[in-house]
């Protein structure tokens, strides 16, 4: 499934790929361009004949109560900067609020906290 055009290189397409990290089925956005290889499969790196970089983990915001979707990755890649629905579980209270993330190269995406 391709969900748009990669915004860091020329002629990539975002594909949605399965991947199993500590055993857990997990999408994976990235660049047509770039291949990924693991060895003991938690740290992924690219292979050498990849020309672009570009991922985003679909749990990357887990820590938030966040699994992005098909639709917000589609909606990052128009855009360059969408709102989500964070959790924060402090003090034992579930508090939902509401932040900006953005393509971060390096970590796929970075939330704006301002």
């Amino acid at each position: 499934m391709i969900l748009g055009k990669c915004p860091y290189c020329d002629g990539g397409d975002i594909e949605v790929r399965d991947k199993e990290v500590r055993g857990k089925k997990v999408k994976l956005y990235a660049c047509s361009n770039a291949e990924w290889k693991t060895e003991d499969g938690e740290m992924f790196e690219l292979t050498q004949t990849s020309t672009c970089d570009f991922k985003i983990w679909q749990n990357t915001l887990s820590g938030y109560g966040k699994w992005l979707s098909y639709k917000e990755v589609r909606e990052l890649l128009e855009e360059e900067s969408i709102e989500v629905e964070l959790l924060s579980k402090k003090y034992g209270k579930k508090v939902y609020y509401n932040k900006h993330i953005v393509l971060n190269q390096e970590y796929g995406v970075s939330v704006i906290w301002e």
